[in-house]
């Protein structure tokens, strides 16, 4: 069955390549639009249309449900609703889509956000703060040893290659940038090169990989301004994915 080309609204970020990776795997036709996070292209109206958080990836499937063209912002959201339109990845027995959410579930509230944390106060803030640096590290550190159990006697989180793995390879592939040692956890260590001989993989995680400025981020003053100023309603807005 063939299918119509979706629009995937995109910047090489792990958020934006747990999208490129599932469109790969599922050989779904899509058009990338890139919204440069670093020039505040996340704060245009049309993409505010789409992504209400100002946060990438967004996508757009003009064969959504009923036909309808439909929008998903979230990159967890966008992984299951593809997972679901496409029939791959994201089983349908109720048993084993449990295994699968609560993983991805996992990564979305806890890995992402606390290695995203750990990036930033190591790599970009200001002012080395020693307290957040330890925080974020540490809690990033206990959030690998819960994945290296998990992948104990497993070759993918959920016990057969998913959504889930999807999700969490982009994030645990920048172990170093989040001041871990990968050789403590040689189960994440196996895990990674298995899912990342993947030929799915390696496509979804070249898309537009070269668009970053080749200034370093970490001295970016003025990408500094757009991803990390102010948040609150009525202040200068800012957005990270």
């Amino acid at each position: 069955m063939a299918h119509s080309t979706v629009d995937l609204y995109f910047w090489p970020t792990p958020n934006g390549f747990k999208a490129s990776i599932m469109l790969e795997e599922c050989a779904l036709p899509y058009r990338v639009h890139l919204i440069d996070i670093t020039k505040g292209d996340q704060f245009a109206p049309e993409f505010l249309e789409l992504s209400p958080n100002n946060k990438i990836p967004a996508l757009c499937d003009p064969n959504g449900p009923g036909g309808k063209p439909t929008s998903i912002f979230e990159s967890g959201a966008i992984l299951q609703y593809l997972g679901r339109k496409m029939g791959q990845f994201y089983p349908e027995d109720e048993a084993a889509r449990i295994e699968v959410e609560q993983w991805l579930f996992w990564q979305m509230a806890g890995l992402g956000p606390m290695a995203g944390q750990c990036h930033h106060f190591r790599n970009y803030a200001p002012e080395k703060i020693p307290y957040a640096i330890d925080r974020y590290v540490n809690e990033t550190n206990r959030l690998y040893g819960v994945l290296e159990d998990r992948l104990t006697g497993r070759d993918f989180v959920a016990g057969t290659y998913s959504i889930a793995d999807m999700a969490i390879y982009p994030w645990t592939k920048l172990w170093k940038n989040q001041g871990q040692d990968i050789e403590d956890f040689p189960n994440i260590k196996n895990w990674l090169a298995r899912v990342a001989e993947r030929p799915g993989v390696t496509r979804g995680m070249a898309v537009s990989r070269d668009a970053w400025s080749s200034q370093s981020l970490a001295e970016d003053k003025q990408a500094h301004s757009v991803l990390f100023g102010q948040t609150r309603r009525g202040g200068r807005k800012s957005g990270q994915s």
